[in-house]
């Protein structure tokens, strides 16, 4: 369930896109991108620590659990703000001129 390089620089890429199209300046793809890295970072290391249990070099069940749990709320936060953001960019193309 890992968020792959290609596709966080096309996300990146389509954000830096969109707000020098609209005079924003690049902190709102630059704050995305960062979410969706930390949200990759959090599976990654989760991602180890069950591999790590899985071996028997136990950091104990409960931060295995910890650390699962963190990159699940991590992953469904940019999931959320990416389904605002596509809500949003939906609401204005629905907009009469």
């Amino acid at each position: 369930m890992a968020i792959t390089p290609a596709a966080l620089s096309s996300i990146s890429q389509a954000l830096s896109t969109t707000s020098a199209k609209a005079g924003t300046g690049n902190s709102s793809g630059n704050l995305f991108s960062k979410l969706i890295n930390d949200a990759n970072q959090q599976n990654k290391l989760a991602d180890q620590q069950f591999q790590n249990m899985a071996n028997g070099q136990s950091e104990g069940l409960h931060q295995v659990v910890v650390g699962a749990a963190k990159a699940d709320l991590s992953f469904r936060l940019v999931l959320e703000i990416r389904n605002k953001l596509m809500d949003s960019y939906q609401e204005v193309m629905r907009m009469q001129v």
